[in-house]
């Protein structure tokens, strides 16, 4: 059976990653992925992860018509049994190129949950209308990552009969529990293994809120404590001359590494003690899986489905409210220096919580049941 992907385009995004994954570890089926944007290093990416690749190289944020026709044609030449969509932008172009071209199973992928006017552009509220129409005449199933991004996209009139969640999976095998890899981290930083440290995985921007991250670690600094932070990710790095400013405002120089960008987020998640999640918005934040498949445990904002994620493994506070995020920052730290027993079973609660769950094999298997269903 010949799945064919359609995708806006393959950065570092969790939706990106996930369907490199899916497709790298399906060896029942033929995949094959337009991207709609450009690709670098496409035959690399497509040789490691088992499909073939077309990239289209529509500038960002614009629809051609002659790209339109590109994408219908190549559909044409492909003959998939099935599309599966990912992204609001390939969700309307790919869902509309494909009904054109004849495919009966067309299935969206939505991995978008905030609608805010101000948080989220028009042009992006637009596209989201536009598939609340069409979602009742496109696709034959609508796949959400996260019950509350099924629950925001029906509330602007997605069609509610098609919604089905089917979680993110991981493979916990590239995330597990390494003393080696947390001391090489560790040992990169100068940090000794009795450091408390702190850790923050994204990219740098308005809806991750690094800015209350921030504030939090300065009330912790106020009340005496001691720890160290790093912050991984793009612009997370000391050629962002805001994030210096607000950290050295802060007197918090002395407290936080910037590591920006990295590979070795395995080493990240192993090398610290507790990792803090401090966005506003989220659908299934992928990160919590990481950490915890590590076994770290999490503090989070009470985004998306990020405390179904956490469970009781964890610490769920409000967004925005950075005492919120100190206080449970504390009594995580007090539990490692004070109860060992409790923070080990903890450690491994995050693990179990992963592999029972939120694997890649339990999410590959649902995919497939709705790649093949007949309803």
């Amino acid at each position: 059976m010949k799945i064919l992907h359609i995708i806006t385009g393959l950065n570092k995004g969790g939706a990106e990653t996930l369907l490199c994954n899916l497709c790298k570890f399906d060896k029942e089926h033929e995949h094959v992925i337009i991207s709609l944007s450009y690709v670098k290093d496409s035959q690399s990416l497509s040789s490691m992860h088992n499909f073939s690749l077309h990239s289209l190289n529509f500038p960002v944020g614009k629809i051609r018509i002659f790209g339109l026709f590109k994408l219908y044609k190549l559909i044409k030449k492909i003959k998939p049994y099935a599309i599966q969509t990912w992204l609001i932008h390939a969700d309307l172009i790919g869902g509309i190129a494909a009904r054109f071209a004849g495919i009966k199973n067309i299935f969206w992928g939505v991995h978008h949950t905030i609608l805010l006017p101000g948080k989220v552009k028009f042009s992006t509220i637009f596209v989201l209308k536009c598939n609340a129409f069409l979602s009742n005449f496109i696709p034959k199933k609508i796949i959400y990552c996260a019950e509350k991004s099924r629950q925001t996209q029906e509330s602007i009139g997605f069609n509610k009969s098609k919604g089905i969640v089917i979680q993110n999976g991981y493979n916990i095998k590239n995330f597990s529990q390494n003393d080696s890899l947390r001391k090489d981290f560790r040992n990169q930083l100068g940090c000794s293994d009795s450091t408390f440290l702190i850790g923050h995985v994204g990219s740098y921007h308005p809806l991750k809120d690094q800015s209350s991250l921030i504030d939090a670690l300065a009330f912790l600094n106020k009340k005496g404590f001691n720890y160290s932070a790093v912050l991984v990710g793009k612009d997370l790095d000391h050629n962002n001359d805001d994030l210096v400013f607000k950290i050295r405002e802060n007197g918090l120089t002395d407290h936080i590494f910037l590591l920006g960008e990295r590979n070795d987020i395995p080493a990240v998640m192993n090398g610290i003690d507790l990792f803090i999640l401090s966005s506003i918005s989220e659908a299934f934040p992928n990160v919590l899986n990481e950490a915890m498949a590590c076994g770290t445990p999490c503090v989070t904002t009470n985004v998306g489905d990020a405390s179904l994620i956490v469970d009781n493994t964890g610490w769920v506070v409000s967004p925005k409210d950075p005492k919120a995020i100190a206080n449970a920052v504390f009594k995580a730290m007090d539990e490692k220096q004070s109860d060992n027993l409790t923070w080990a079973k903890r450690k491994n609660d995050c693990r179990k919580r992963i592999a029972d769950h939120f694997t890649l094999e339990k999410m590959l298997k649902k995919y497939k049941e709705v790649w093949a269903s007949n309803d």
